[in-house]
């Protein structure tokens, strides 16, 4: 999304209850933030009513002797986008994002690209269809990977990496299959011929996915599996890249 302005006052009045307390350091505070929320150059009037009340405008009044006027200079509007605030929410999330990530050999890039479509990287998301979390995981899935809290976002991440590091397997590491499953189900890529189902949503979200996730794979961590020999009795542990038999 490009990003838009917040938007610029152009024409404001503003009235304070009765209170000496007040004072001038207060106006020039209220006109510092008018001054950084107007894109143009203005004149700021202030004085108080008949009921006492200090008012503040950016017309000036006609038929009042004690007014005090301020100058706001030119400011630049206020810019957000949505992107901005999805990197800085995933900053929150970052070190659950990488150690699950590592946990399941799954490169977090990806992990992120998926919390980043899924819900923008906010914990309370929750879909129509039941969706929830960080991760959008649906309920039968929170069961199936002992999620019991699914707004919590380590549960959330932690079930959500496991079931995508499932599709992973299933699909031999194909990362366009796997989120295709994540997204409609594996059912429906199996129903397909192990293929993205040619479903419009399935394919913008798989696309969605890899622009923020990227291209090119990070390098992959090495996974090592755990043996036991007995020899004379005794257990001897020994650890190898390559899966047991």
């Amino acid at each position: 999304m490009g990003s838009s302005p917040i938007g610029c006052i152009r024409s404001f009045l503003v009235r304070l209850k009765p209170d000496t307390t007040y004072g001038w350091p207060l106006v020039a505070a209220v006109v510092a933030l008018i001054g950084f929320a107007s894109p143009v150059h203005a004149q700021i009037y202030s004085w108080r009513d008949a009921d006492g009340r200090l008012v503040l405008s950016n017309s000036k009044p006609q038929n009042v002797d004690a007014v005090q006027s301020f100058a706001v200079p030119e400011a630049e509007g206020v810019r957000t986008t949505r992107d901005g605030i999805a990197v800085d929410r995933s900053q929150l999330y970052d070190d659950i994002i990488v150690e699950n990530s590592r946990r399941h050999d799954v490169r977090p890039s990806l992990v992120r690209a998926v919390v980043q479509v899924e819900s923008g990287f906010n914990p309370r998301a929750y879909s129509p269809k039941g969706a929830m979390g960080l991760m959008q995981l649906m309920p039968a899935t929170a069961r199936e990977f002992g999620v019991r809290n699914p707004f919590n976002p380590e549960e959330n991440i932690r079930g959500g990496v496991a079931y995508l590091r499932q599709l992973l397997d299933r699909y031999d590491n194909n990362e366009q299959l796997a989120l295709a499953a994540y997204n409609a189900g594996p059912g429906a890529v199996d129903k397909h011929g192990q293929s993205i189902p040619p479903y419009r949503e399935t394919r913008d979200y798989v696309t969605k996915v890899n622009a923020v996730a990227g291209t090119h794979a990070e390098p992959a961590h090495t996974k090592l599996y755990r043996t036991i020999d007995i020899v004379d009795g005794r257990e001897i542990i020994k650890y190898t890249d390559k899966k047991p038999e």
